[in-house]
């Protein structure tokens, strides 16, 4: 476990495994530990790089605005001070957005790009909800807000078992690296700020889009853009999961990712 100083913040990061590198960004609202299911299948063939973005975990969270591209270039100078070249990049959510950001800004680093549960543009009704994500956790306590904005993220087979779902409010009340009302405000507004539609055509790289088939927040209609924009991309549809998937779903989001990857 380590700290550097990037970019006016101290950033928290992990790397475990060997083989090529391949860097995983977490969405809103998550730190690196969101990974940890999926992390356990990846780091037997890869060197895995984990991450906590500015605003959420034991990184920093400066009370004032954060762009997309400026925790794009927040990852981008972990890379740097790496001395990695060459990199696979998974982002979920908010984190397949700095993917995509990191991808225009150093496409020579970028070997394949993984995006799960992510988007290019968001529409108004998602867009009404993470402004509402943003702006709950300054008149909320912690455990009501994981209760409004949970059903967002898992499905109906998850819901079906309430023992699961008190065990993650649980685990995330007590967790000793809590976000902070202001760093979740900043990074709802980056999300809101963010838009690559018109420049997809310009990430070159072999790119997966995965997407929950009950996902709910970023649906599969987010999942098909980003395919028809991106020159070199294949949609991977999970039968079973929704936007949370890579909680949900470890397992069958952890061998999608491990099949792609195995065609590099």
């Amino acid at each position: 476990m380590s700290t550097i100083s990037v970019n006016g913040i101290d950033l928290f990061y992990e790397v475990q495994g060997r083989g090529e590198p391949l860097l995983l960004i977490a969405g809103f609202s998550c730190d690196s530990y969101y990974w940890s299911a999926v992390r356990r299948w990846l780091v037997k063939r890869y060197q895995v790089i984990w991450f906590d973005n500015r605003g959420i975990g034991r990184s920093s969270a400066p009370n004032n605005p954060y762009t997309i591209s400026q925790m794009a270039a927040d990852a981008a100078a972990l890379l740097e001070y790496l001395e990695i070249d060459k990199v696979h990049i998974a982002g979920h959510s908010m984190g397949g957005q700095i993917a995509q950001e990191l991808a225009l800004a150093h496409s020579e680093k970028v070997l394949s790009l993984l995006l799960l549960s992510s988007w290019a543009k968001g529409d108004e009704m998602f867009h009404a909800i993470v402004k509402t994500f943003g702006d709950l956790p300054q008149t909320l306590k912690p455990q009501q807000y994981l209760q409004v904005i949970l059903p967002w993220m898992f499905t109906a087979e998850f819901y079906a078992n309430p023992e699961a779902v008190e065990q993650i409010i649980q685990f995330a009340v007590e967790y000793p690296f809590p976000p902070t009302a202001n760093g979740l405000y900043h990074q709802s507004r980056a999300i809101l700020g963010s838009n690559t539609s018109e420049r997809l055509a310009e990430i070159d790289c072999p790119t997966m889009v995965l997407v929950g088939k009950q996902d709910i927040l970023t649906p599969m209609k987010f999942a098909k853009q980003l395919v028809q924009g991106l020159p070199k991309a294949e949609l991977v549809i999970l039968e079973s999961g929704g936007h949370g998937c890579v909680v949900e779903s470890a397992e069958a989001v952890a061998q999608a990712m491990l099949t792609f990857l195995s065609k590099m």
